[in-house]
């Protein structure tokens, strides 16, 4: 009866299929635990190996937490919306529904391969109507609440109109206009069209224009990293900035709810560190500087109010509103020039090129607010219009950047630090004392910080202030592929649709082109648009991360029809325990999926604030790539150790061609119609390829099919090859020639149970003590491990527990019986299979967990080193709880201790239990 992995693993996973083996209750006695892996989107290229890294450690720890007796929710569903798919169903001429359909189904397909214990009864697509409408309802709560920042939570928008029925908004600074200020009755006294506007302002999901970028040929909208130096990456044609109205969410005023979250959860101290330079906290004040024979006013954040004396130039972002108006008219024509050039530069091209310096003097001055000392304003591509004012106040002395910026167009530079600036390089300390600084003169900068901060305002021109680096993202696609807003436009003002007209579906068309001046495609179907006169839809989208900001709630009631999921659910399973995936998603998902619990949890929907407890990033794994290299001009390729002697090109070959490093000649030749003729320049008979550790991808021909491993290994090799190529959240390389190793491993495991001539071969008889003492070490290191997610070293120890019991020749079922439930969770297929043959009608998913019992792997004798005057000499065992007299009187009594005396006269014997003899002669 051989190990036959093939119809071992397609009978189980029917077998768990049909009986719904792994589908889960929200009514359960038992203590819950809730693993969940990040939310994929099927992409059409399907899984390669290194894709299902993390749903095996997932899969893996959410069978050991049932095993130890969890009621365990494991989900799987389809982040389906998104411009991955449209793009994809623009490529291959399809339809983005029928491409993704399909795309499920083939992810579906490989997923199933595997072995994973998903309730597929819970799964579902952000694509569904039925669960977009859920999208749709949350973003109406959002939009009808704001932040209130005396509670510090969202709060219905209902209760902020009561309050400027009451008193304006005096006690109530607004987020979008902080210059905004109305009483009661001026409150009362506006018309419906300027209420609403202001209320924009507070809402938490808002409106409001901001520059994009405009592609006219392309007719659409392009994100900052779809823009190569002014011009699109597809096609390369010209692209401007361009205001449009655009869809937010006010993340900004649960910053530092954001940071103080990071406190309460589980997370790597990399991917807290990531989050917090996201939001990026810094306190400092705010201060006006009054420009120069006009009466506007520029106003600066700086978190060093004690460097005002060291200011000697001040730049604008060159799209702030001050820049039309304080530019003198000899100036015009080079900002002009100026503004143009800026116009083709992307966010990231501006924020990225610091050795790059450009700008243009304004022609004005700003005044020093202490001294009246003229500063010239300049504007320039590295301050940006959404970061802080949109306007600095430069220090050359104490920043590199202005520094840079003053050396180069000539500006002087005054010394406020004294001996710690060299004249050579900025420096930033903050431990100088004050030079050339007024009133400041003497004292150390730090001090001076609080001297400035209370300066400003008593003057009343300016405050202490926190800021924040973060924005408030942009929330609006001109994509077709996504949620439609459940908003409408009367008369040009946004209202939510009635709830009672969710969802707002999606309306197919056959042709997703942008609508004209960069509006979404859902602008050329009019008879969608204008549902009534003066009365339209809104025709972007949602952005991919919309569906996925909540989804982990949805897989707790997914088929619910009346709200998102019942609230008795929602606090049974509450956080997820244990969150898997990538840290590529660690300032955009999983921002905003805490920004919308929070939001949740605040207007009373849900009881945490948290949505993951613990998060584990997973590496990636990277392609081994193979390289042939063909000769300059030829069709004939040379192998590696032989390339040095030719001019050669080297060239990427499919790994599938190649068994470890040797290439199938005769597969290359069919290959590809290019390389029908090759010929070849051998090594011994071989032609040996060149490898290169990479990305794993298409392009590069290193990928490999997780079907075709599983075909040609099994199932469970692939697994526990997986978990053994390293610890989970470190990138490694795949090599295929590695898992044979682990496929000898089940090989023999198979063997111990089962004589391929006898059939099973596990008998009844009672274990030896050193039975015993394997099969607890191997409980203890397994338990230990899959619980810390160290599923290399507990593959590892899988291995040696083999060789021991082989060693042993071990076959006894309350040995064997156990090692099956601990390696379930790794292989569950083989020991399915093994624990029926044992005779067991329950089934494994379900058995006790086995129990470390200490007292099996406790030393009771312990091997001595005997010296001789501190010179080991021999060695010799004793029980640990033996008598020290007994001990000294056996010693002496040994003919190599004898020996080694020399007939000497015994001065001691020095015994340290458990640990060493010496005889001191």
């Amino acid at each position: 009866m051989e190990y036959n992995y093939r119809d071992i693993e397609k009978k189980w996973q029917e077998h768990w299929k049909q009986t719904k083996a792994y589908q889960v209750s929200n009514d359960s006695s038992r203590p819950k635990c809730y693993v969940l892996d990040m939310f994929p989107y099927p992409s059409g290229a399907g899984l390669h190996v290194g894709h299902p890294l993390g749903y095996i450690a997932s899969d893996i720890y959410a069978r050991y937490k049932r095993l130890k007796g969890f009621n365990v929710l494991h989900p799987m569903g389809y982040d389906a919306f998104g411009l991955p798919a449209e793009q994809y169903a623009l490529e291959t001429g399809q339809h983005p529904a029928v491409t993704t359909d399909q795309n499920i189904k083939a992810f579906r397909e490989q997923l199933d391969h595997i072995g994973f214990c998903f309730d597929w009864e819970r799964e579902f697509r952000t694509s569904d109507p039925g669960y977009y409408k859920w999208t749709q309802w949350i973003f109406l709560q959002l939009f009808d609440s704001w932040f209130n920042r005396q509670t510090r939570k969202a709060t219905p928008i209902t209760a902020l109109t009561a309050l400027f029925e009451q008193e304006g908004n005096t006690s109530h600074e607004c987020p979008g206009d902080r210059h905004l200020r109305f009483s009661a009755a001026e409150w009362k006294g506006f018309d419906e069209p300027r209420q609403r506007e202001i209320l924009m302002h507070y809402r938490l999901a808002y409106l409001a224009f901001a520059e994009v970028n405009w592609c006219p040929a392309l007719g659409t909208v392009l994100a900052n990293d779809e823009v190569v130096n002014g011009v699109s990456e597809r096609g390369g044609y010209p692209v401007i900035k361009k205001k449009m109205r655009q869809w937010f969410l006010r993340i900004t005023e649960y910053a530092n709810r954001l940071l103080e979250g990071l406190e309460q959860v589980d997370y790597s101290e990399a991917l807290k560190e990531m989050q917090r330079n996201w939001i990026g906290k810094s306190q400092g004040a705010e201060i006006r500087f009054n420009v120069q024979d006009t009466d506007q006013h520029i106003t600066v954040y700086t978190t060093r109010p004690d460097t005002i004396f060291g200011v000697d130039f001040m730049v604008l972002a060159p799209e702030h509103e001050l820049v039309a108006k304080i530019t003198t008219p000899a100036q015009q024509a080079e900002v002009d020039k100026y503004l143009d050039y800026v116009q083709s530069r992307s966010e990231r091209e501006r924020l990225a090129e610091v050795k790059q310096i450009t700008g243009c003097f304004t022609g004005a001055y700003a005044l020093n607010p202490f001294n009246g000392q003229p500063i010239p304003v300049w504007i320039s591509e590295y301050v940006l219009a959404g970061y802080g004012t949109g306007a600095i106040m430069a220090v050359p002395c104490g920043d590199q950047r202005d520094f840079l910026f003053a050396k180069h167009f000539d500006i002087h530079i005054t010394n406020i630090i004294g001996d710690a600036f060299n004249g050579q390089e900025a420096n930033a300390t903050k431990d100088a004392v004050l030079q050339n600084s007024d009133f400041l003169n003497g004292t150390d900068m730090k001090s001076a910080m609080d001297v400035v901060a209370a300066k400003v305002e008593e003057m009343g021109i300016g405050r202490r202030q926190i800021n924040y680096k973060m924005r408030d993202a942009g929330f609006s696609r001109q994509r077709y592929w996504g949620e439609p807003f459940p908003i409408v436009f009367k008369n040009g003002i946004a209202y939510a649709v009635d709830e009672k007209e969710l969802p707002v579906e999606l309306p197919h068309v056959e042709n997703y082109k942008p609508g004209e001046e960069g509006e979404g495609p859902l602008a050329n179907v009019t008879s969608w648009v204008n549902i009534a006169p003066g009365v339209q839809r809104e025709t972007n989208t949602m952005p991919g991360y919309a569906g996925s900001s909540w989804y982990f709630l949805r897989y707790m009631d997914p088929h619910n029809t009346t709200s998102f999921a019942d609230r008795k659910v929602l606090d049974y399973w509450n956080q997820v325990d244990v969150y898997v995936g990538g840290t590529e998603h660690a300032v955009g998902h999983l921002l905003y999926s805490r920004m919308w619990t929070k939001a949740l949890c605040d207007l009373g929907y849900i009881g945490f604030d948290e949505p993951y407890k613990k998060i584990l990033n997973q590496g990636m794994i990277g392609g081994s790539s193979r390289l042939v290299y063909r000769v300059r001009g030829t069709n004939t390729f040379v192998s590696h150790g032989l390339k040095d002697q030719y001019e050669t090109d080297p060239l990427h070959v499919d790994v599938n061609l190649v068994d470890g490093v040797e290439l199938d000649t005769a597969a290359f030749r069919q290959w590809k119609p290019d390389y029908a003729d090759a010929e070849f320049v051998l090594e011994e008979g071989k032609y040996i390829c060149g490898s290169q550790l990479e990305k794993m991808s298409k392009r590069l021909f290193n990928t490999v099919n997780p079907n075709d491993v599983v075909e040609k290994y099994g199932a469970d090799t692939f697994r526990m090859y997986e978990m053994f190529l390293g610890p989970v959240e470190q990138s490694k390389p795949w090599e295929t020639k590695g898992i044979e190793g682990v496929h000898r491993f089940l090989k023999k495991l198979w063997r111990l149970y089962v004589d391929e001539q006898k059939g099973l071969i596990v008998k009844d008889a009672s274990p030896t003590p050193e039975e015993l003492k394997v099969l607890h070490k191997t409980i203890q290191k397994i338990d230990h491990d899959t619980n810390n997610f160290s599923y290399n070293t507990a593959v590892s120890q899988f291995m040696i527990c083999l060789n021991e019991l082989n060693s042993l020749k071990c076959n006894k079922r309350a040995i064997l019986e156990p090692l099956l439930v601990l390696l379930t969770p790794y292989a569950p297929h083989v020991c399915a299979e093994l624990w029926q043959l044992l005779g067991n009608s329950t089934s494994i998913l379900d058995a006790a967990y086995p129990v470390f019992e200490e007292q099996y792997v406790k030393e009771n004798a312990f091997n001595y080193p005997v010296a001789i005057n501190g010179k080991t000499r021999t060695e010799m065992g004793f029980a640990l709880d033996a008598d020290t007299a007994a001990i000294e009187q056996e010693v002496l009594a040994n003919e190599l201790v004898q020996k080694w005396m020399e007939g000497k006269p015994l001065k001691k014997v020095v015994i340290v239990k458990g640990r060493m003899i010496n005889v001191v002669v």
